[in-house]
């Protein structure tokens, strides 16, 4: 269950990342609407994150939680920010996600 929730913080960083790149691009009542959701995946990806320490290990925890986070950024920028999707860029994602397999696994 603790791996599950180290996901879903995860996501949640993801998410907090994303809401921050939506935050540059608008003014007004939209700005403050982004920062909100940027706060509420803020808290509950620490909250998550602090759950999942409970009973995995801080060392494997936090990488696998920043690997997520950074995959998912990454994934997200492509997509809806419409940032490189580069061969050197995805090769660099892939060994990132092969580390927080191997961290999971050993």
């Amino acid at each position: 269950m603790s791996w599950i929730i180290l996901i879903i913080a995860g996501l949640f960083e993801s998410g907090f990342a994303f809401c921050l790149g939506k935050m540059k691009g608008v003014t007004g009542m939209e700005y403050y609407l982004w920062g909100a959701g940027f706060l509420l995946c803020l808290t509950l990806s620490m909250l998550l994150l602090a759950k999942a320490v409970h009973t995995l290990p801080i060392g494997t925890a936090y990488p696998v939680w920043t690997g997520i986070g950074a995959v998912g950024t990454v994934i997200l920028g492509i997509v809806f920010f419409h940032e490189p999707a580069s061969f050197a860029r995805l090769f660099f994602i892939c060994t990132l996600i092969a580390s927080v397999i191997g961290l999971k696994m050993v």
